[in-house]
């Protein structure tokens, strides 16, 4: 599993757009769990499906808001779990957080929900962390985007 950090390099590093075009849009193949939050899209229909605790969507559905709308994310956890496991059995985990999770910056690299596969995390608009239990999605990230830096080198025992 590897993480990695994006605070400079791009233009908007919590607006999800070039992101998922860094990941060669790999998140169509997910369902995606949005946990912990806030963002100030334009369009009320998204202003409403953002508004609760937590938002189900499928990859093609986030794809197709953030294609219309690349808004900022402030904060958010977007965990992403293969398309056979059901928001039923997700939801018997505790939900992740960004705002107070201390444990991206502990070893060894983890994702917050024991199900999911990727994890993308918008820390109060200064960063973008991502992990991944793929690895090339991670190496695809590095490639993509300039000046991505390695989660590892932040991470303490």
């Amino acid at each position: 599993m590897k993480g990695v950090i994006i605070r400079k390099g791009i233009s908007h590093f919590t607006f999800l757009k070039e992101i998922f075009h860094g990941i060669n849009n790999v998140q169509r193949d997910y369902n995606w769990l949005i946990t912990d939050h806030e963002c100030y899209p334009q369009n009320a229909s998204y202003a409403e499906i953002f508004s609760s605790d937590y938002c189900w969507l499928s990859g093609d559905e986030l794809t197709e808001i953030i294609e219309h709308e690349n808004f900022q994310w402030i904060w958010g956890v977007f965990s992403a779990f293969p398309k056979n496991i059901s928001v039923e059995t997700i939801m018997k985990e505790p939900l992740p957080i960004a705002d107070g999770n201390c444990n991206i910056w502990k070893k060894p690299v983890t994702l917050q929900h024991p199900l999911a596969e990727i994890e993308i995390i918008a820390w109060d608009s200064a960063m973008t962390v991502v992990i991944s239990r793929n690895n090339e999605i991670v190496h695809a990230l590095s490639e993509n985007i300039p000046l991505v830096e390695d989660l590892a080198i932040y991470n303490k025992k």
